[in-house]
């Protein structure tokens, strides 16, 4: 997740010139990765499947999480799509490739037989599958049998860094299309697609024809979000589109411009399909009923949502965040590593506090998350930061 820099020319045709930081995808790249530490805490206390899980739900809980579900990860696709294209700015594809077999393959590595384990240990005491110490537990890893989380599953995974996974590949696969995206002909296609972004609305149009294209042709194959590559075609296509749509909107300054005029259409849009999403609910619950036209419509708002969420965020920053403050910079090194840590330590606080108190749905929400928090802060400042070998692990500079 490299920093986001932003060229100066005013032109939607014309040539770059040096690039300066763009402040706001800092920002918001920080923003909503100190919202997956929440949504992950919150996974503990829905109704939806997950590792630890206590008895008591809480359904407005559920309800907000279902809205942060269609935002959170395809923002931080968008965001990194950005980020690589000024990466290619600065230096050529063979340097990018090694760039991000240190940035991410390593970590992923490391974060799977080192960062996911704890979580799949704690996971089988909590369910009495399990009750010996983590040395003992150990060795199943590296049988490497793979997780899928029913009684029978092996203990060898890359849970939540499917993120750093799925990444690594859309850098490395997306190579071909970018060299192509510089040549004359790429130049024309990224011309006429700010020519499209001129118009009012015309970009809504554009990545929501293309994703939900995408979801039309594969959903019925891959209907479900595994995270697991080789069954998660479906969802693996939608995140690469955002990559790719993100390195596409933020190769014309005056593309980021129009956008940030466009910014309210794209808060009206993002707020009806919200009002749709819930409403469709009351009446069809996608999980218990197949009704093929109902679900056709409930998918192609959830992308709506996804699509339009995405650009009312991304305008809206670049409208009031592209601003320096002396914590960025600290910020923006910390938050890779924040990311690889989180849900290993909420997991662990986690199964504390559901099976040593009798902490309640919202003061146990608040115990973990807010505890996660200071674990991850205080990790990241004594033991990763301060040394290289951790910092090559965790993927930092």
């Amino acid at each position: 997740m490299a920093p986001v820099t932003q060229p100066t020319s005013n032109s939607i045709k014309g040539g770059h010139s040096d690039s300066l930081r763009r402040y706001d995808l800092d920002w918001l790249r920080v923003i909503a990765i100190l919202t997956l530490l929440f949504y992950h805490t919150g996974m503990i206390y829905v109704s939806w499947w997950w590792h630890i899980k206590s008895a008591e739900h809480s359904q407005p809980m559920e309800e907000v999480m279902r809205w942060l579900h269609r935002w959170r990860m395809p923002l931080l696709f968008f965001i990194s799509g950005a980020g690589t294209f000024f990466a290619l700015r600065k230096r050529s594809f063979g340097a990018y490739a090694g760039e991000r077999v240190r940035r991410l393959f390593v970590p992923l590595v490391f974060g799977m037989f080192v960062v996911v384990p704890p979580q799949i240990y704690y996971e089988w005491l909590f369910r009495s599958r399990f009750s010996g110490s983590y040395a003992e537990f150990y060795p199943v890893v590296l049988e490497f049998k793979p997780y899928h989380g029913g009684p029978d599953s092996g203990a060898f995974s890359w849970h939540h860094l499917w993120f750093v996974a799925y990444l690594f590949l859309y850098s490395v696969l997306s190579i071909p299309l970018f060299r192509w995206l510089k040549s004359a002909r790429g130049q024309r296609l990224t011309d006429h697609i700010g020519s499209l972004i001129e118009r009012p609305g015309g970009v809504m149009v554009l990545g929501f024809v293309v994703i939900f294209s995408s979801q039309i042709l594969l959903k019925p194959f891959f209907p479900n979000e595994t995270h697991a590559l080789i069954n998660d075609w479906a969802y693996f296509v939608k995140n690469l589109l955002l990559f790719w749509l993100g390195y596409v909107l933020i190769s014309r300054r005056a593309c980021w411009q129009t956008l940030t005029d466009q910014r309210r259409l794209f808060l009206y849009a993002t707020l009806v399909s919200t009002v749709l999403l819930y409403a469709i609910r009351t009446v069809y619950e996608p999980e218990n009923q197949r009704v093929l036209v109902v679900e056709v419509l409930y998918e192609m708002n959830a992308d709506c949502l996804t699509w339009f969420s995405v650009l009312m965020t991304v305008a809206y920053g670049y409208k009031y965040l592209n601003v320096n403050r002396p914590v960025l910079p600290y910020l923006n090194e910390a938050v890779y590593p924040f990311y690889i840590l989180h849900q290993t330590v909420i997991v662990i606080i986690g199964y504390y506090v559901l099976t040593k108190t009798r902490l309640g749905v919202y003061d146990g929400f608040l115990t973990v998350s807010l505890s996660s928090l200071v674990v991850c802060v205080t990790l990241y400042l004594l033991l990763i930061r301060p040394f290289k070998l951790t910092r090559l692990l965790f993927g930092m500079k």
